[in-house]
């Protein structure tokens, strides 16, 4: 109840701060104040400081959204009430709490379904609904590179990865994507032998040329902004016959490694097809069950229109994304004002 309280003293107190804007005055002569669309978020502390910014929540009460931080110490059954809980935290014990609040209210939407996130948080899993779409369009075709999970025993390497007939150069990702650092770390080996030295559970992927550019598609709802980012360089024949060992690469596309001012060749740099990228988004909110993610795209060198994804995030850094407040506000009102349509209907 306590929290309830906050919650309508806050809507009336941006009622009075933003009416103007968004609730005019009726002939009756009085203000009829629109309800607010109440977001319950739950976030750590790296993920509120990069998404939950002043402009973020500033706009959104402009546009009737009201978000509240969720007591992790409490109850989720005595908090709220909500129309939308956001959420990014991975323990077994909240995706519980969360699974049992989605059955005592089916009324409230979850984004998004702990189940279906942590189909994203094992490598060997992330990438399966698009390797089984076999997509394919006039505007080109999407796959994912071939690749191998080493569970345990390093030294098995060089023999899996010759039975496999995967093709050196071989990128290492942690078998474990849950949002650390260390998650994101790549590794590249020009002989499996080098493999020997990390320590497993890893996921092993052919490289492919990119021309050092990869695509972060970003999807919120139906809304898709892509950006350019910087990636791993390409790798000749001579290279590769020249090096040996093992490569460590920290995390990659990161906010400072934006591509999108870069003077780059068209061919490498010119954006994914947006009715490709729409089509293959459509496809993948369905197989996922997500709305909130992200796809890693790279074109393989020397082509146009051959892609392949290579990582796919669960609310990725939306922060790093050009006008994540607009893209992110509209698809929350639209969400809770249809809700409220259903109600009324």
């Amino acid at each position: 109840m306590r929290l309830m309280d906050e919650v309508e003293k806050e809507e009336e107190k941006v009622v009075e701060e933003v009416q103007d804007q968004w609730c005019p005055v009726v002939n009756t002569g009085f203000s009829s104040p629109k309800k607010f669309v109440v977001v319950g978020y739950a976030l750590t502390s790296k993920k509120i400081k990069s998404f939950m910014q002043p402009k973020l929540e500033g706009l959104a009460r402009n546009k009737g959204i009201l978000f509240v931080a969720i007591d992790q110490n409490r109850p989720l059954s005595e908090q709220g009430p909500f129309d939308i809980v956001l959420h990014k935290l991975s323990c077994k014990e909240w995706r519980q709490v969360l699974e049992d609040y989605r059955q005592s209210h089916p009324e409230v939407t979850v984004l998004d379904p702990p189940d279906c996130i942590q189909h994203l948080r094992n490598r060997q899993h992330m990438l399966q609904a698009v390797a089984e779409m076999n997509f394919s369009d006039s505007y080109g075709k999407v796959g994912v590179p071939r690749q191998l999970v080493i569970k345990r025993d390093a030294s098995a390497v060089p023999e899996l990865v010759n039975r496999a007939g995967l093709n050196l150069p071989l990128v290492a990702k942690p078998l474990v994507a849950d949002g650390s650092a260390k998650s994101h770390e790549l590794s590249l080996a020009y002989e499996p032998y080098s493999l020997q030295k990390l320590e497993p559970p890893f996921v092993l992927q052919e490289f492919v040329n990119h021309g050092g550019v990869l695509f972060k598609v970003y999807i919120v709802g139906d809304a898709i902004k892509v950006v350019r980012r910087f990636s791993l360089p390409d790798v000749s024949k001579w290279e590769h016959s020249k090096d040996a060992g093992i490569y460590r690469f920290p995390r990659v596309s990161c906010a400072a490694a934006s591509a999108d001012d870069a003077d780059l060749d068209p061919i490498v740099g010119e954006l994914p097809p947006r009715p490709l990228l729409e089509k293959l988004a459509t496809e993948l909110r369905w197989r996922l069950g997500l709305r909130l993610f992200n796809l890693d795209m790279i074109r393989e060198y020397g082509t146009r229109d051959r892609f392949y994804v290579i990582d796919i995030n669960y609310f990725p850094g939306y922060g790093k994304m050009p006008e994540y407040e607009h893209i992110f506000t509209d698809f929350l009102l639209k969400l809770g004002n249809g809700k409220y349509k259903k109600k009324s209907g």
